[in-house]
């Protein structure tokens, strides 16, 4: 794929496979919350006569590949020319399309929810958590915050461990809730070497964290996505596809659900020309997941 040929492909289009949708149009335009920051009022303008488009909050604007740039840049991902057209590529140029898994989530994505404080975690009932899960605080600092969380209807607060995602969403968990801070999206994880030949998939941050605590601490070599959710895996292919993965690790529950995700992933691995898939399961079998393997295997429970 060229520049030429994304000119053809409808900016709202990319905007809606990322599951980003307009929040008003008026006369050809479509207004959005900018996907590249948070923010309450839409600013981000889609032209869609001409396809282009332009952030009133950040003062700049374009075509598709320079939205694209802008967006794997503040994912923090890797964001030339060359890399944004393979992602364009990957999206729009015949994607693989996942079937949905549809499960029933007990976690609660309650959009009343609303942040009022981010800093590193001190809570001592956040700390004992973490401690009780087997997951050590100086890797959890890593990658956690201390989030202080108002429902703006109720008026309560609470304090909860928090997980950033790709979108600026966050994963919440305390001993008392499991949740989520909309939006809801993927996590992606640079691994320890430069252009790694591996990836990880992992449904949920307790288990990316207990797989590294198993391995002493230290970070993968390989990337790491952790979806967050099932429903999230689409989110993930454009990620698998044409990056130099020669080889996908699937670490996902032994469950229904993760049995079909992983037989999911098995039929997709199939189709990307020389990359792999090791599905993991066997090693945390016969536990449900990698926390509760991690956890038996230091003699710990909730």
């Amino acid at each position: 794929m060229n520049i030429d040929d994304t000119k053809a492909i409808p900016m709202t289009e990319i905007l809606g496979r990322l599951d980003i949708h307009p929040k008003r149009l008026t006369n050809n335009k479509a207004w959005y919350l900018s996907p590249l920051r948070q923010e309450k009022t839409a600013s981000f303008q889609v032209d869609v006569k001409t396809n282009l488009w332009y952030d009133f909050g950040e003062g700049i604007g374009g075509d598709l590949v320079h939205f694209v740039c802008a967006y794997l840049k503040s994912n923090r991902q890797d964001h030339t020319v060359s890399d944004a057209l393979r992602w364009i590529k990957n999206m729009a140029g015949g994607a693989y399309e996942i079937a949905p898994i549809y499960i029933h989530e007990e976690s609660q994505h309650d959009t009343s929810l609303i942040l009022k404080t981010k800093k590193p975690i001190q809570h001592l009932g956040l700390v004992n958590y973490l401690k009780k899960r087997g997951i050590p605080l100086e890797l959890a600092q890593r990658h956690l915050k201390e989030l202080h969380v108002q429902n703006k209807n109720t008026h309560k607060s609470f304090f909860a461990l928090g997980f950033e995602n790709e979108d600026g969403g966050f994963e919440l968990r305390n001993p008392f809730f499991k949740g989520c801070l909309r939006p809801k999206a993927i996590t992606f994880i640079r691994g320890t070497t430069p252009k790694p030949g591996s990836i990880h998939l992992f449904e949920g941050f307790m288990d990316y964290l207990s797989a590294i605590t198993q391995s002493n601490g230290h970070g993968f070599k390989g990337d790491a996505i952790v979806l967050n959710s099932l429903s999230c895996l689409k989110q993930a292919l454009p990620y698998l596809q044409n990056y130099g993965y020669r080889c996908a690790y699937s670490w996902m529950d032994n469950d229904t659900a993760g049995e079909k995700a992983t037989a999911l992933l098995k039929d997709f691995f199939k189709m990307q020309e020389g990359l792999t898939h090791q599905p993991m399961n066997k090693l945390y079998a016969p536990h449900k997941d990698v926390n509760a393997w991690h956890m038996h295997q230091l003699k710990l429970s909730l």
